[in-house]
């Protein structure tokens, strides 16, 4: 089945095309049992408010079997539930309620590499004999390297994404293994066929569970250049540096995207979506998802969410952050909006998740006069994109970061902790100065503004209620106590952020324009208006206008009136056309957004 679209050809229709897909961060989502963590039946009883606020999927970060070092993307068991969230049974269950409401569910799964503690790599440390250990090649291993000292090295300067060497010793058997994330997450070997022989299993484990689809953790990290050579120095302050062109888009990558595609994921009725951090070439990422090629659905791109990221893709950490300009994230929207679509290129459509800080207080202002206005005017901007939209848990009630009184005490995630324990000793060694007299206040800033911990704190639900109704124990990480937004204030408000939400996912469901119109940018270079039109072949189309700014601002030109249109939507309260004809603003207000719609 198709559409024809305005540029003349025909898109093809699957229901993960339309569908809207929520991201539930299950840890810290709802806890049923007063342990103080989230876990599967928590959400099976949120079942019905998912469905009621429109959702078609659920994606569980992942919940498999893990020590946590990396919040569960550190699997220790591919085929068990953590016993924090539940047991295989209780997915079962989810699984079954989930479907009987008509959502679907797709799991995280984390193949690039797994924890420590997983028994593949428990074996493959234990011995360097291949003759006994026939496991020894399913991770990366390396002899060290030694200065004209003698002084042991790791085997190359790669620097981990978490800070530090991405070389771990291994005393036992005196060699060096990968770990392009935390040490506890050594990387799989994909060179080794038997490698991916065991992820084909266990993607199978699952979908002949029933699972709907797979979002793949980091997969496009999967394959590292032969010989493993040394990075370019490009931060002399730093012993050990970014390696991204050795690993990220590899040279067989897309030889096992193919395979992957070819014996499991053109098996099964399934959706894929594979993330894609560090790349901006929309060439390299088109090339995951064209039909033609046959390897995935979709890929996250995550071009937007680094406009703020001070020395680009290089940059010593991904907190660290500076302003950005409306230009910047224009011009990237537009290039996912019109890119290959006559080549079946499929887009993913998010702002938020759990690697992202909240959007309102990270690219909008979280502050009481505009908190609102600014929540619904990012989800007219999601929901009048083409693509396969994402949801993250929390943001359909304008979650904000936490508060700016929170110390370094309260962060849980390891990658801020790196980052301030990193900042701190450089600083304290230039300087010559004790940790306690040094000015972190900048780093601060950057945690405040853009750490992963802003999109972790539990779930809002009743903020009369302790712990925001999250949970009756202590919550595994503080709740954001500062704020009393939550669902239950919001529920029944014809007016609040979650009914906008609902109203808003609804419209897009009902106007197939809003899902596959083509993309045309209006006001380019306007420094605080964002404008677009998009038109299907049939003639209906949709106006959307934004003002990204606390100020108004005019629009008297280079936009065409909305004669014949209806207003949509809205995020300030407007009056009915007595007429029935809509014409746009001449000047929109602080953080106003609208759409106006022209059927046929």
């Amino acid at each position: 089945m198709g559409s024809q679209l305005a540029g003349g050809f025909t898109t093809t229709r699957t229901w993960w095309k339309s569908a809207t897909i929520y991201q539930i961060y299950p840890v810290s989502f709802f806890d049923s049992n007063g342990d103080g963590i989230g876990d599967l039946n928590g959400i099976t009883a949120k079942l019905d408010y998912l469905k009621d606020l429109g959702v078609n999927v659920l994606w569980l970060s992942p919940i498999c079997k893990s020590p946590l070092a990396d919040m569960g993307y550190d699997i220790s068991d591919y085929y068990s539930i953590d016993e924090r969230y539940g047991t295989l049974e209780d997915w079962d269950y989810l699984l079954k309620e989930a479907h009987s409401r008509g959502i679907k569910l797709i799991m995280d799964i984390v193949v690039n590499h797994t924890s420590d503690e997983h028994e593949w790599f428990v074996q493959s440390r234990s011995s360097k004999d291949r003759a006994i250990n026939p496991k020894r090649d399913w991770y990366i291993w390396r002899p060290p390297k030694f200065d004209e000292q003698g002084n042991r090295m790791p085997p190359n300067n790669w620097k981990s994404i978490f800070q530090g060497s991405a070389w771990e010793y291994d005393e036992a058997t005196e060699e060096y293994y990968l770990h392009l994330f935390v040490t506890k997450q050594p990387d799989l070997n994909w060179e080794n066929p038997d490698v991916r022989e065991a992820v084909w299993k266990l993607m199978r484990f699952w979908a002949d569970r029933g699972c709907d689809g797979f979002r793949l953790d980091a997969i496009n990290h999967i394959s590292k250049v032969e010989g493993l050579p040394d990075a370019q120095v490009i931060i002399p302050s730093l012993p050990y540096q970014p390696a991204h062109q050795f690993y990220i888009n590899g040279p067989r990558v897309h030889e096992y995207m193919k395979e992957m595609n070819q014996r499991v994921l053109s098996q099964y009725d399934i959706t894929s979506i594979g993330e894609a951090p560090v790349t901006h070439a929309i060439e390299d990422l088109a090339a995951y998802v064209y039909p033609r090629n046959k390897e995935l659905d979709m890929v996250f791109q995550f071009e937007l969410n680094d406009i703020d990221a001070p020395g680009g893709l290089e940059a010593e950490s991904s907190i660290l952050w500076k302003p950005w300009q409306l230009q910047d994230m224009k011009n990237v929207i537009r290039k996912y909006q019109e890119w290959g679509r006559e080549d079946g290129f499929w887009n993913t459509v998010f702002i938020e998740n759990h690697d992202n800080s909240r959007s309102i207080s990270r690219y909008g202002n979280d502050g009481p006069q505009w908190r609102e206005l600014c929540a619904k005017m990012f989800c007219i901007l999601q929901i009048t994109q083409a693509g396969t939209l994402f949801v993250y848990q929390g943001e359909e009630i304008g979650m904000k970061n936490v508060p700016k009184t929170w110390g370094l005490e309260e962060y849980k995630d390891v990658a801020t902790i790196n980052l301030w324990n990193q900042a701190l000793e450089k600083r304290m060694k230039l300087s010559g100065k004790a940790a306690s007299e040094i000015d972190m206040s900048d780093i601060m800033e950057s945690c405040q503004k853009k750490a992963r911990d802003n999109a972790r704190t539990p779930m809002q639900w009743d903020s009369s209620s302790p712990n925001a109704g999250f949970t009756t124990g202590t919550p595994w990480m503080r709740v954001n106590d500062e704020d009393d937004w939550d669902v239950k204030s919001q529920f029944h408000d014809p007016d609040s952020v979650f009914s906008f939400w609902k109203k808003a996912l609804q419209l897009r469901k009902r106007h197939e324009v809003l899902i596959y119109g083509d993309f045309r940018l209006l006001l380019p270079d306007h420094p605080t208006i964002f404008a677009y039109r998009r038109t299907l072949e049939d003639g209906s189309s949709v106006l959307v206008v934004m003002n990204f700014s606390t100020e108004s601002a005019s629009i008297t030109e280079g936009i065409p009136l909305a004669e014949g249109m209806q207003l949509l939507l809205s995020n300030y309260s407007t009056q009915e056309s007595d007429d029935g004809v809509w014409t746009v603003p001449t000047v929109l207000r602080g953080y106003e957004g609208r759409i106006y719609l022209k059927e046929v």
